[in-house]
């Protein structure tokens, strides 16, 4: 039996470290353009922050000159032209111009879709709704999160004098555990099944973009949670629901504490403090989240750039030697990250908990 299941984790390993490969073979072809000529070699820089930052397509995979990826919608307003909609094929990999518009190679907009006047200089930014690889993987978590929460809730129907099994049996003791270990201790028995709906949806739909984030497989592999623009999004959920569910005493506390007078003059400290308060909490949701997911991100494509580093620098040899080293790493960062995903989804919604638990509260 402990051979069999032996087996089984060696088998998962070397699955995960063919995953990892494959999914990295853009590097691999960057590598070998630098075995062919090129004085600039193997570009480690570039190919991290490209890899963890958005695009316009998805980009799955390379062999030399030809790409493999999945073109997105692109869709623009223009000041001077009005609306503009077409697919980011258009712009053939971020090298040409189309329809007044490009992606910026360089500069303050680097990455960004520009405006261009007729002799191809550019005048600006136009408003840019395009769906973008971020954006695609936020709408691939939540179909698929809804699809199965939809299924777990039909379950849990029909089902309710039979032992929970399969997937709903996974589900029910997260949802158990949120609302006993999480918001009742945090909001307290009043309020708690008010806020449920907003802290579970919270949980899980960073717990999965967390999880799909890890899978650099299409359509998975979006860095979701390490893009700050979701996490301040999701961290401005928290801040609304926050103080729009402010009783009385909350805003007392904020604007007249319960303090000695003269922390509140002549000199109104404390009411400063815990105004300033209101928005340096979900500025630190915001900020643990994305750097936390970003962090895992980054450390594994570090490690499978050495690969290509050795090889750029010292040839195919050191390449293959420092490889299994290189994907030993990425493997438990791999793992450590699925750690890192539970946790950061719990400390996410217990903070967001906490927070509507002080805007509730009642005085003592």
């Amino acid at each position: 039996m402990k051979l069999l299941n032996a087996k089984k984790i060696f088998s998962a390993l070397l699955l995960t470290a063919g995953v990892i490969l494959i999914s990295y073979l853009p590097a691999f072809s960057a590598g070998s353009d630098s075995q062919s000529g090129e004085e600039s070699g193997f570009n480690a820089g570039k190919f991290v922050i490209d890899h963890v930052s958005d695009a316009y397509e998805w980009h799955i995979t390379s062999f030399g000159d030809f790409h493999v990826s999945v073109p997105l919608p692109v869709i623009l307003y223009s000041k001077t032209s009005g609306f503009h909609t077409f697919m980011s094929s258009k712009f053939h990999h971020g090298h040409d111009a189309y329809n007044g518009f490009m992606i910026a190679h360089e500069g303050s907009w680097e990455g960004k879709i520009v405006e261009l006047d007729p002799l191809g200089n550019i005048i600006g930014r136009p408003w840019d709704f395009s769906i973008t690889k971020t954006v695609a993987g936020v709408m691939v978590a939540a179909i698929l999160l809804v699809f199965m929460l939809i299924w777990v809730a039909g379950k849990a129907r029909k089902g309710v004098e039979k032992a929970p099994s399969g997937l709903y049996n996974l589900i029910e003791p997260v949802v158990v555990f949120i609302r006993d270990e999480v918001a009742l201790p945090a909001i307290g028995p009043k309020s708690t099944e008010r806020f449920m709906p907003f802290l579970l949806t919270m949980f899980f739909f960073i717990l999965f973009n967390n999880l799909l984030g890890l899978i650099p497989i299409f359509p998975f592999g979006a860095n979701v949670s390490g893009n700050i623009s979701v996490t301040m999004v999701l961290a401005l959920f928290t801040f609304f629901v926050t103080n729009l569910n402010g009783n009385k005493h909350y805003w007392k506390e904020i604007f007249n504490p319960d303090v000695p007078w003269w922390m509140k003059f002549p000199i109104p400290l404390m009411p400063f403090v815990e105004f300033s308060g209101m928005f340096t909490k979900p500025f630190v949701l915001m900020v643990r989240l994305f750097a936390n997911m970003l962090a895992g991100h980054l450390i594994v494509t570090v490690f499978v750039s050495l690969i290509f580093i050795f090889t750029s620098v010292l040839g195919p040899a050191a390449g293959w030697g420092i490889s299994p080293v290189s994907v030993a790493f990425s493997i438990f960062i791999i793992m450590l990250d699925v750690l890192v995903s539970f946790i950061q989804a719990y400390v996410f919604t217990l903070l967001s908990a906490l927070y509507f638990g002080m805007a509730t509260a009642e005085h003592h």
